[in-house]
């Protein structure tokens, strides 16, 4: 009791002040619980990904995230609200994004009384789109899943046949409240090549299943924070690329030059006067705020040369790096990981993992293997030979 009153809390309090801890225990095959180890399964997660198949991938990718703000965003089965866990990992979403997809744009748009709204516009600003969901965050009636994809399909149809399509929906809502036949406007997204993907915040629902099947998207249903976190993130990365659309195109690109910090301007994305830090449309002369976009007055894609670097990973991605058995007798193993120098060698009942690069041979720790692959991009070992 005593230990109690310095927590300062009640017993009611304390039933929710553990997390739901209990969801994340774990029996062995005795059936005794064992110790979380939650960098092993990170681990175990970025490994079945490595697993994946290389394939060709949408680099210019057109995303509209529709969040359902219907009443039943407001439940709290998700603490405090889904509304505000939904607003706190789609902010991490769209800067992540942005980060693997550079050439890419997002447009937001939210469910509510049975009608769907666009926030924001397609553009390549994160903190536009986040400062336009977080202040628009109130929830009430219907959710209508035609209506939304209605206003997703009327913009995304509008997109040139080299930008892939694709809408990201965050449902909350068990039923969807359609003034029509819902099932000829997912047929018109499907000949639309628009790719359409679900997250659910309450249970699996038939309606968003087959939306997902039909359009070649990816449904699921999160069970809790990290897992959702966890599933908007496999969003991140590109798709691949469809089979009957994924011939190379040719695109014109602009490479507008930044002016100088004193210089007065009006840009034509907001229409308002600016000093410094504006750019300028190399064919229009136009002035416009961020990069990657499209000049509002002629209609030329704007880049710069980083946008394009930082794409290039995805065209030329990294080998997977090879698992070596630690009781190889026929190679003498390097004692540290080539990368930061952690010593791979197993003490006690600790195993280490080490992978090596079916390239240049050298030898890395787990850790090392999930930076390179997901951050870096770039091998050291065969940067150090070059």
């Amino acid at each position: 009791e005593e230990e109690d009153e310095e927590n300062g809390l009640e017993a009611w309090e304390r039933a929710y002040a553990d997390e739901r801890s209990w969801e994340s225990l774990q029996e062995d095959e005795y059936g005794l619980l064992r110790p979380i180890d939650s960098a092993s399964l990170h681990h175990a997660q970025y490994r079945r990904r490595a697993q994946a198949v290389r394939i060709q991938k949408g680099l210019i990718r057109y995303l509209y995230v529709v969040i359902d703000l219907s009443r039943a965003a407001a439940e709290t089965d998700f603490r405090p609200t889904r509304r505000a866990i939904v607003a706190k990992h789609v902010e991490v979403f769209i800067r992540e994004f942005f980060d693997q997809n550079p050439l890419s744009h997002i447009g937001l748009a939210i469910i509510k009384d049975g009608v769907a709204h666009c926030l924001t516009d397609l553009g390549g600003s994160p903190d536009s789109h986040i400062k336009a969901l977080l202040g628009k965050l109130e929830c009430s009636g219907d959710a209508s899943l035609q209506n939304a994809l209605d206003l997703v399909h009327s913009y995304l149809c509008q997109i040139p046949t080299y930008g892939h399509r694709e809408v990201l929906i965050l449902y909350s809502a068990l039923s969807t409240c359609d003034p029509g036949d819902i099932m000829e406007t997912i047929q018109k997204c499907k000949k639309a090549r628009i790719r359409c993907s679900v997250i659910g915040l309450s249970a699996e629902i038939y309606i968003c299943k087959y939306l997902s099947d039909q359009t070649g998207g990816l449904y699921s249903v999160a069970i809790d924070e990290s897992h959702l976190k966890e599933l908007l993130l496999e969003h991140a990365p590109p798709p691949p690329a469809i089979a009957e659309f994924a011939a190379a195109n040719l695109i014109r690109m602009g490479f507008p030059q930044r002016e100088s910090e004193t210089a007065v301007s009006i840009c034509s994305c907001h229409q308002t006067a600016k000093v410094g830090g504006v750019y300028t449309c190399p064919r229009c002369k136009a002035r416009i705020c961020d990069l990657p976009t499209e000049c509002r007055i002629c209609g030329l894609t704007l880049v710069s040369s980083p946008h394009l670097a930082r794409s290039y990973h995805h065209l030329f991605p990294i080998d997977p790096f090879i698992e070596v058995p630690q009781n190889s007798v026929n190679q003498k193993l390097p004692k540290a990981c080539f990368g930061c120098q952690q010593s791979l060698i197993n003490l006690g009942s600790n195993s280490i993992i080490r992978v090596a690069c079916p390239k240049c041979k050298q030898h890395f720790c787990l850790d090392c293997d999930i930076y390179i692959h997901e951050s870096l991009h770039n091998c050291p070992g065969c940067e150090g030979v070059r």
